[in-house]
C-alpha cells in the first residue's frame, strides 16, 4: 500500500517506530502524525469513507510496522465515525489489532493474544449485525469472515512471535 495522497500531496511517513518503553527510545514523531490527523472531519456523516486518507495511511502504517502510529490515527478516525455504527465495531477492531502487533514487537505475546482476541470479540458482533445497503463505507471493504479466521488462527497457536504480525492493508478490498 503507497503512501495516501492529500490536496496537498502525499502523506509523509513517520521518521521512526516508536515503541514504548525501548531502551533510548524518543518520542513519537507526533508532527507527522498531526498531518494525518489533520485529515480527519470532527464528524463522518453516516459512514467511514473506505477511501478516506487518514483510514488508508493508518492501516499503511500498520502494514509498514508502525503500529503504535497506527493505533493513533484509527483512533482519530474512530472518534470521528458515526456512534453506533457498525464503522465504530471495525475500527475498535482495527486498533486492538495494531496495538497487538505493537505487543508483539515488544515481546509480549501474552498481551498481544488478549487484544487479538478483543479484536476477534469485536469482529464477531460486527459479524453478527445485519448490513447495511452496500455502498463506500469502511465496513464493506473488510472482509469480515476472513478476518475472523486469520484471528482464530493465530489465537489457536501455542505461542504468539513478532512474526505473528496482522496486516490489515492487504485484507481491505480497494
Amino acid at each position: 500500500m503507497s503512501v495516501p495522497s492529500t490536496a496537498s500531496g502525499p502523506l509523509p511517513w513517520p521518521q521512526w517506530a516508536y515503541v514504548p518503553g525501548e531502551t533510548g527510545a524518543t518520542d513519537a514523531d507526533y508532527e507527522t502524525l498531526d498531518l494525518a490527523k489533520a485529515l480527519v472531519p470532527s464528524a463522518f456523516r453516516g459512514h467511514v469513507p473506505a477511501r478516506h486518507p487518514a483510514l488508508r495511511y493508518a492501516l499503511a502504517l500498520n502494514d509498514r510496522g508502525y503500529f503504535w502510529e497506527a493505533q493513533e490515527v484509527l483512533e482519530a478516525v474512530w472518534a470521528a465515525a458515526p456512534q453506533g455504527g457498525r464503522e465504530r465495531i471495525l475500527l475498535r477492531a482495527c486498533i486492538h489489532i495494531a496495538n497487538a502487533n505493537l505487543r508483539l514487537r515488544m515481546q509480549r505475546p501474552r498481551s498481544a493474544a488478549r487484544l487479538f482476541g478483543d479484536a476477534l470479540g469485536e469482529l464477531r458482533t460486527l459479524h453478527s449485525r445485519k448490513a447495511a445497503a452496500a455502498g463506500d463505507g469502511f465496513v464493506e471493504t473488510l472482509p469480515v469472515p476472513a478476518l475472523i479466521a486469520l484471528l482464530q488462527a493465530k489465537l489457536g497457536r501455542p505461542e504468539l512471535s513478532k512474526a505473528d504480525w496482522i496486516g490489515l492493508g492487504a485484507i481491505v478490498r480497494s
